[in-house]
């Protein structure tokens, strides 16, 4: 006897092998960096790293020469100061001529006598100074205002306290003024130098720094 036929399914039958793994497209591996792609990145890299190295070493320059004062000893090698009250004018002067045109937290000043009349006007004045090679540039445009044109203003070794130093000259009434001035991130001073060379004035202001400046 035949067996009886099953009722058709009303569901659609499913194809296994239209599922098969096997037969799908394998993946495409990650492609590798081009190498133009892979110079900008390490360009970029060395870019950013370099900029880190300048920020940290500037910010250890700011924190290490911000904290400076100054004053003015009764002698600096043959140099002595002049307490006599024409002295002690020159200096208010010096000094309050500075503070109008550098924005300062204090300022001093002194004129000191030596032999041979290599006398030396000196006055500066601290604070937190970002830009120290500006702001010295506009103090010397002070001694252009009131002497004359500091002509022939270079850069020369600041010595070990760092910074920026700069000499030149200026004519005057009475002769030929050497000028010299150094600025950090912490103080700025200026001194002028009767009877002597560039290169002694350099040298005695490093000397006059060595003796007026202290960092905390």
């Amino acid at each position: 006897m035949s067996q009886p036929a099953e009722p058709a399914s009303d569901e659609p039958a499913i194809e296994i092998g239209a599922f098969d793994l096997d037969d799908a497209p394998p993946a495409e591996p990650p492609r590798p960096p081009s190498p133009i792609r892979r110079v900008l990145l390490i360009a970029l890299l060395v870019v950013a790293l370099a900029g880190v190295v300048v920020l940290g070493r500037l910010g250890w320059q700011i924190a290490s020469e911000k904290d400076a004062s100054l004053a003015t000893p009764t002698t600096i090698g043959s140099l002595r100061l002049d307490d006599s009250e024409d002295g002690r004018s020159t200096a208010d002067y010096l000094q309050t001529a500075l503070s109008a045109e550098v924005d300062l937290d204090k300022a001093v000043g002194a004129v000191y006598l030596d032999a041979g009349n290599k006398n030396v006007l000196f006055f500066g004045g601290t604070t937190l100074f970002w830009t120290p090679e500006s702001d010295l540039d506009t103090a010397f445009d002070l001694i252009s205002d009131n002497e004359g044109a500091v002509t022939g203003l270079h850069s020369v070794d600041a010595g070990p306290l760092g910074g920026t130093m700069k000499c030149g000259s200026t004519k005057t009434d009475d002769g030929p003024l050497t000028v010299c001035g150094w600025a950090d991130h912490g103080s700025l001073a200026l001194a002028l130098f009767n009877n002597r060379s560039e290169p002694d004035s350099a040298a005695l202001l490093r000397e006059i720094r060595a003796k007026t400046q202290t960092r905390s």
